[in-house]
């Protein structure tokens, strides 16, 4: 099969220091990866292009970069299922870090987010005369998590990344649940402190991409949403994520479907007046999508609203 390779070129010693794209012509087998042909090109037919790749085994990361316009491993990426023969695959390296040359990207911050949610345990009480011991059961939703390979694809793709630096990122906080979890460890509750504050668990919004991307399916916007769980059971401090939150369900339970403006209200409070007065631009534009009611200020409860609370009532019980 015959591809082109459509490769995002980078080289910091150019005059320009701009990018450009390069394309390169292979004949390809079924069984190739994309990594694979990005090593038949350095080989072969430009030994100047630069990537990052070892185990070729999906199993160390390296190879992290955006296939297609989304993030993945080229090592796992095979060329068949990309494009068609003839097609083109566009090969760019991974987003929200440095570009240091071609495909390969500066991990140093991402480092540096990992390192910043102390990813050790930190186990109080006498210490054991053996090995610290959990149980299966204890330990067995951690395995999914415990799968996270480091290669940075989920930050790559992360919106909040793009428009937030500050953000600790899918990754971090990932790795962050993985021992407030683990029940070896004694320091859950400052943990999930540090993470109630700017940049932390409140800050991602729920896009998925980190799901969709993921090359192991850890899940890590699943973890930020059990860290939230948990940082509301530990009673952490009031902050406008956490009273999205409760707010949200609140108001559902109490009329079954979402009121957007007092949402808004409530999050922030009848005190914020700045805060709520941004908002008008928003509420004239959800008022034109019919998200407003045309009809009296606030949304009424709908029919059936006893069988929500009901539900509201179980959940509890159950907790």
């Amino acid at each position: 099969m015959q591809a082109t390779f459509r490769i995002r070129r980078f080289n910091p010693e150019s005059e320009s220091l701009a990018s450009y794209d390069q394309d390169y012509v292979l004949e390809t087998q079924p069984s190739d990866t994309v990594l694979d042909g990005l090593i038949k090109i350095r080989e072969s037919i430009d030994e100047s292009l630069t990537l990052r790749c070892s185990c070729r085994g999906s199993i160390c990361g390296s190879c992290g970069m955006r296939i297609n316009g989304e993030a993945t491993l080229a090592c796992k990426t095979k060329v068949i299922s990309m494009i068609a023969d003839g097609g083109t695959l566009h090969i760019e390296p991974m987003k929200n870090m440095p570009v240091i040359k071609d495909l390969v990207t500066d991990m140093e911050g991402f480092w540096e987010k990992i390192r910043k949610v102390q990813p050790w345990l930190q186990p109080k009480g006498p210490e054991p005369k053996g090995e610290y011991v959990a149980s299966s059961e204890s330990m067995g939703h951690l395995t999914g998590v415990m799968g996270c390979i480091m290669c940075g694809v989920c930050v790559s793709d992360c919106t909040v990344l793009e428009v937030d630096r500050n953000f600790l990122g899918p990754a971090a906080l990932a790795k962050s649940y993985r021992f407030v979890a683990d029940p070896r460890d004694g320091n859950a509750k400052t943990r999930l402190f540090a993470l109630n504050t700017p940049g932390g668990m409140w800050d991602c919004t729920r896009c998925m991409e980190c799901v969709e991307v993921c090359p192991k399916g850890v899940g890590a916007m699943d973890r930020i949403m059990a860290l939230r769980a948990k940082g509301m059971e530990q009673h952490v401090p009031s902050t406008c994520g956490s009273r999205h939150a409760e707010v949200f369900a609140d108001i559902i339970r109490q009329k079954g479907v979402l009121d957007e403006p007092m949402l808004a209200v409530r999050t922030f409070g009848l005190g914020n007046i700045p805060q709520l007065l941004s908002f008008i631009p928003t509420m004239i534009q959800a008022f034109k999508r019919g998200k407003v009611p045309k009809i009296g200020i606030f949304h009424r409860a709908i029919p059936g609203i006893r069988s929500i609370q009901r539900i509201f009532r179980e959940m509890r019980k159950s907790r």
